[in-house]
């Protein structure tokens, strides 16, 4: 099947010269440890396109993990960076504070679900923004307990690792962990039950951590429950609402604390502004970072007023927390977010992903499910005879997608899933070369599969 390009432009050379060069270079001095979805350097990025150094063109599907979600570069945000790096770049908000750090934390009261006063502290990372959610709620609570899911991912640092469920890659040989840490099942509607109705399997899903609090953890030593509304590296598991909905009362009636990990799901790539709004819940703490800032390094935690106050001064924070240039950014991020009405635009990049593999699905039976929220959309492939997880042809198809000219992310924790995360600018001209051009690769590779 020939491929329609408009946008993309990737040589039969690829990885050119310079591109070749750079990664010897890597090699001798980036740690193993550091791993990399494509072989690909940047050299300049626009909107939903990257271009490396010897001329090649890609059509950007992955957003930085969904940090972009109003695409490369936006001029706003560029112009915001470069008119505070020209005032001051940082004076540590400790020592000297200064207004962008204010008026971004009482944006953020504002926009965030909740009808309550609110507070916010920022810091440099989602895995800090993490980690000081949960020392929030262990100061506020006085209890130590913290409750995590399954497929759930929260970070790399100990305590991020310790929340976070895969083992390979992120906490192979890396122990021991945090203590007081607990795991509970989260929902996986494409395996449920023969036979069980979706409200039932909630209702079930719910019943399970009833139990749990009763054979795992008891509620009293218990601050707070951490939970993805949506979960990303687990393999954007989109959980009944009844669900969210069970845990979450389960908590306000047990005096737990629901902190919601918004890291991912944040700033319209849900379909709404935050994914927590999908489930009629308000958090009493969000973590956020990835989209809040198109790429600058700011995460945030919001809370309630009271719950935020709970740590004295000092025992929360950071020297960079919060840089002067972050929150420049990301106040102009959001302004963007607003004004050109992007959590609309997520709607109808999800739409346009879903019909796609929906009707692809007719003539591809390995894909097992199309799913999502907004343009926070999954595929999961599934081997029809066997029903194992088709690991090895996602992570071929990812392979060839790159070298065809489309970067694009595998999730789930059998590699078997792969997740759209595409910037909300990505016009529709953009995003329907990139599907054609999976959905030919596709076709292709299970062609070859039947023969």
């Amino acid at each position: 099947m020939e491929l329609t390009r408009k946008f993309v432009s990737v040589s039969s050379e690829f990885p050119g010269v310079r591109t070749r060069e750079l990664l010897e270079k890597r090699k001798t001095y980036v740690p193993n440890g550091i791993g990399n979805n494509t072989p690909i350097f940047v050299q300049r990025a626009e909107g939903a396109l990257i271009y490396d150094p010897d001329g090649n063109v890609f059509l950007d599907f992955a957003g930085a993990i969904g940090t972009l979600n109003v695409g490369h570069c936006p001029p706003e945000v560029v112009e915001a960076v470069q008119m505070q790096a020209g005032k001051y770049i940082h004076t540590c908000f400790h020592v000297a504070m200064y207004e962008p750090y204010v008026t971004l934390a009482e944006k953020l009261s504002q926009i965030t679900p909740g009808q309550f006063p609110k507070k916010t502290m920022f810091l440099n990372s989602g895995a800090e923004a993490v980690e000081n959610a949960v020392k929030i709620a262990r100061k506020y609570t006085g209890k130590s307990g913290i409750v995590s899911f399954t497929r759930g991912f929260h970070g790399r640092t100990l305590l991020g690792m310790s929340l976070t469920s895969k083992v390979k890659p992120y906490k192979y040989k890396m122990g021991p962990f945090a203590p007081s840490i607990y795991k509970a099942q989260y929902p996986y509607p494409l395996y449920r039950p023969d036979g069980m109705s979706e409200k039932e399997y909630a209702s079930y899903c719910v019943r399970q951590f009833e139990d749990f609090l009763l054979t795992e953890a008891a509620p009293e030593e218990l601050a707070a429950v951490i939970m993805e509304p949506v979960q990303g590296e687990g393999g954007f598991i989109v959980p009944p609402i009844a669900f969210v909905k069970g845990i979450y009362d389960i908590c306000k009636k047990n005096g737990i604390l629901f902190i919601a990990d918004e890291i991912q799901t944040g700033f319209g790539r849900t379909g709404t502004m935050f994914a927590s709004e999908h489930f009629d819940i308000e958090p009493d703490l969000i973590t956020m970072s990835k989209s809040i800032a198109a790429g600058m390094p700011i995460s945030a935690v919001t809370g309630r007023a009271e719950v935020m106050d709970a740590p004295s001064p000092g025992e929360i924070g950071g020297t960079y927390g919060g840089s002067p240039l972050g929150c420049a950014a990301a106040l102009a991020v959001i302004e963007k977010i607003e004004r050109e009405q992007l959590v609309e635009r997520s709607r109808q990049i999800g739409q346009t992903i879903h019909r796609y593999f929906i009707g692809l699905q007719q003539r591809v039976p390995l894909v097992a499910e199309v799913r999502g929220l907004g343009a926070m959309f999954a595929v999961e492939f599934i081997d029809p005879e066997t029903k194992q997880p088709a690991k090895e042809f996602v992570a071929a198809l990812q392979k060839e997608c790159y070298e065809a000219g489309v970067i694009l992310l595998t999730a789930g924790m059998y590699g078997n899933v792969i997740r759209f995360l595409t910037p909300l600018v990505i016009t529709d001209e953009q995003l329907a070369e990139g599907l054609d051009i999976i959905g030919k690769l596709i076709q292709q590779r299970y062609s070859l599969l039947r023969k």
